[in-house]
């Protein structure tokens, strides 16, 4: 009887509203390549969606952000605990009020919310699913290389017009777990070995970007990093103390993860969720690191949506996240994207580093009514991350100056607006670039990344107890880039200062002060006769391929102690 009650409030309140709308209309709904169907879910099976629930004060939230992120700023590191941030943007009691009605008609009742108010998890059945988002219709889909399952509706959903200026999107209908672009490149031939390296470990990087035996963490401060991994991966702990044993002889480091946040599988490790860990803790040597793992372990949730709850449910956290996640900025609804880029102000606010790898498809491409474009990247795209490109050495056997690793992604977004902090690098890149690809192929007026670079090219990985050599792709550049960060804040915390936080104004302000500036080299695009497969080209200052460059510890320390 309470199911039909339920069922019966449910169908009242959609008549009531008149008519219905689609919040992500634009969303991709395709099956991505390699996924199959495995047919309709039982109706009675429980699945888990995410209502992301209108927030308030956004501008206001965007005004503190630059606030506490400018050096000139009297706000300056001031930066807002979780539930300052909670205070600020949490949804309006009404919008509270009718989205929590609208579901316990639905019989949803098993709900979760978290510290800023502005997500909801809820289980329902599949029966109760479609009736609440009419439209959906949920299949079991398998695919990627670990053979992953997941619950989805290609089908778009509809939400009661009543709910438009309440709830943003529903998450866990469309969105497929990406894969790794992560690549294993064949091993450059060389004559001889006199003098040579083969292949990056910890003590080239540490040798390239001028980190000592005594550039490690201290042990005696609160500082941690952190990594989080959507992919279904996961690394090994004895691949960790293989690593260190192979490679990590030359510096003080730590032994394990501090800590893991969700489920560390049974598995097979893998590459990429090993190579994050490995480097993150080598470049960050001696700091304490945390793991997100794969936290979105219900079929139906999205990996990546679960880690941004995870970061609005916790008042403390590490003051660094590196990660290697992202999607075409086209394949993902607005609604989404704006959503997320909120979540990335959100955390710039509480004063969280968050470095985003720029992709392994130099400027993409795809084709739009018949004419080729540039094909931007999300979350690389988003103005509140600090978007990590990748370059290779001009020698690949010798520490030598970088060029560009073709692979390095990055462009201009056809979403965020170009911030106000790069206007100025941005302008000149535009105006003194010898090789500038045609307009029509991107949008110059958008927000443009990366914002830094680290070397992406040939890593030894330790993984399922097997040295792997020749591993590229921005997945490693970014822990690098984190970790030699996380020791600059850890010399700001041993002097009473602030953790950097979002890092881009003060970059940009600085014109990439610290960094080895890349000025050689091009990334790949479109394979066309009127390009040639060859994108963006590097130059003197920041670059739409490798920012402003690459990390100079010494140099870096210096410009970021600096209050």
């Amino acid at each position: 009887m309470g199911l039909r009650a339920g069922l019966l409030g449910l169908l009242a309140l959609i008549v009531a509203s008149k008519c219905s709308y689609s919040p992500e209309p634009d969303q991709q709904r395709t099956l991505p390549p390699g996924w199959v169907s495995l047919g309709r879910v039982d109706p009675a099976e429980e699945l888990s969606l995410t209502f992301a629930l209108r927030q308030q004060n956004l501008k206001r939230l965007s005004e503190l952000v630059q606030a506490v992120s400018d050096p000139g700023s009297p706000r300056y590191g001031k930066y807002l605990a979780l539930e300052d941030v909670a205070e600020l943007i949490r949804p309006s009691p009404l919008t509270l009020r009718t989205v929590q009605k609208w579901l316990l008609a639905a019989g949803a009742q098993n709900c979760h919310s978290v510290t800023t108010q502005d997500f909801l998890t809820c289980w329902l059945s599949v029966r109760q699913a479609e009736l609440l988002l009419p439209g959906a219709e949920f299949h079991h889909y398998m695919g990627g290389p670990a053979k992953t399952r997941v619950v989805r509706s290609l089908l778009p959903y509809q939400l009661p017009q009543a709910l438009a200026a309440h709830v943003d999107f529903v998450g866990g209908l469309h969105r497929f777990p990406p894969t790794s672009s992560l690549r294993q490149r064949p091993a450059p031939q060389v004559a001889g070995t006199i003098g040579l390296h083969l292949g990056v470990t910890p003590s080239v990087i540490r040798k390239r970007y001028n980190l000592t035996a005594q550039d490690v963490g201290s042990g005696t401060t609160n500082n941690s990093q952190a990594c989080a991994q959507f992919l279904e991966q996961y690394f090994h702990d004895s691949d960790l103390a293989e690593f260190m044993h192979l490679f990590g002889g030359s510096f003080v480091h730590q032994a394990s993860v501090s800590h893991i946040v969700g489920k560390q599988g049974r598995g097979r490790a893998g590459i990429e969720a090993s190579l994050d860990v490995e480097y993150l803790m080598s470049a960050g040597a001696n700091i304490s690191t945390w793991v997100y793992s794969n936290p979105g372990r219900h079929e139906a949730q999205e990996p990546f949506l679960q880690w941004l709850l995870l970061l609005s449910n916790e008042s403390a956290l590490p003051h660094v996240h590196t990660v290697s996640y992202g999607d075409d900025e086209d394949s993902l609804s607005s609604a989404y994207i704006q959503r997320v880029n909120t979540e990335f102000m959100k955390a710039a606010a509480r004063g969280l580093t968050l470095l985003f790898a720029s992709g392994d498809s130099g400027a993409g491409c795809w084709s739009v009514s018949g004419r080729h474009r540039f094909r931007p990247s999300f979350p690389a795209s988003s103005p509140y991350v600090t978007t990590v490109g990748g370059t290779s050495f001009q020698n690949p056997f010798r520490v030598t100056s970088e060029v560009v690793d073709y692979i390095s992604g990055g462009g201009f977004s056809n979403v965020f607006p170009k911030p106000s902090y790069q206007e100025e690098a941005v302008a000149q890149f535009l105006k003194s670039s010898p090789h500038l690809p045609p307009s029509s192929y991107f949008n110059a007026s958008g927000r443009a990344y990366p914002d830094v670079a680290a070397l992406s090219d040939g890593y030894w990985v330790v993984s399922n107890s097997i040295p792997i050599p020749w591993v590229s792709g921005t997945s490693a550049s970014t822990p690098v880039f984190g970790g030699i960060l996380s020791l600059i804040n850890e010399h700001r915390i041993l002097n009473g200062q602030p953790p950097l936080g979002f890092l881009n104004p003060r970059l940009y302000q600085q014109h990439g002060a610290g960094l080895f500036d890349v000025t050689h080299g091009c990334h790949e695009s479109c394979l066309n006769e009127e390009l040639q497969g060859e994108g963006f080209c590097s130059g003197p200052g920041w670059d739409p391929v490798t920012g402003w460059g690459t990390p100079n510890f010494p140099a870096l320390l210096k410009t970021l102690l600096n209050p």
